[in-house]
C-alpha cells in the first residue's frame, strides 16, 4: 500500500546505492534543502529532459542552499550509464526494492494503451533543512518544471 505524503510531514527517511557507487541517504541531507524527484526510467525521453533541466540548474539550486536527487527503480549500471551518456551532474538514486517509493508514494497502478501495470509516478518533493515535506507536485509535466522548483527552493 502506497504512502499518502502531505505538506508539513517529516519526510520518511531512505538509505539507497546511488551511481558512482555508495549510498545516500536522507541524514545525509540534514539542515539543507532537497528536491528528490521520481522518474519513471532512465534515458526515456521525458526523465531526459528532466534530468537535463535539474542538472542545467545545480548551481543555482547550489547557491540557493539545496541538493537535487533523482530516483528510479533503474538499478545503478544503467543509472551510470544514463548519467554519463547525456552528462548529467545531480545525482541518481536506485531503488529496485520499491520500499522508498511505496513510502513516498510514488509506485503505483499506471495505466497506457489500456494496458494497466506498477510503475513510477513523475513526482517532485522539496524537503526543507528541518526534514519536512515543504511543497510537492504529482504528475509532473517536464516542461518549466525545474525552474519552478528552483524559484519554490529558494523562497524556502
Amino acid at each position: 500500500m502506497s504512502a499518502k505524503i502531505a505538506i508539513g510531514g517529516k519526510a520518511p527517511g531512505f538509505k539507497l546505492p546511488h551511481d558512482g557507487g555508495g549510498e545516500v541517504a536522507l541524514s545525509d541531507f540534514k539542515g539543507r534543502k532537497l528536491v528528490l524527484y521520481f522518474y519513471p526510467k532512465a534515458d526515456t525521453s521525458g526523465c531526459t529532459v528532466e534530468a537535463k533541466d535539474f542538472s542545467r540548474l545545480g548551481l543555482a539550486f547550489t547557491r540557493a542552499g539545496t541538493a537535487i536527487l533523482g530516483v528510479s527503480a533503474d538499478p545503478v549500471p544503467k543509472q551510470d550509464k544514463f548519467k554519463a551518456k547525456h552528462g548529467l551532474s545531480i545525482m541518481l538514486a536506485s531503488d529496485e526494492s520499491h520500499e522508498m517509493l511505496e513510502a513516498y508514494g510514488v509506485w503505483a497502478k499506471k495505466s497506457m494503451w489500456g494496458r494497466s501495470y506498477m510503475g513510477i509516478l513523475r513526482n517532485t518533493y522539496l524537503i526543507g533543512p528541518d526534514g519536512k515535506i515543504a511543497r510537492i507536485w504529482e504528475k509532473v509535466k517536464v516542461a518549466g518544471h525545474a525552474e519552478e522548483v528552483l524559484a519554490a527552493a529558494r523562497e524556502l
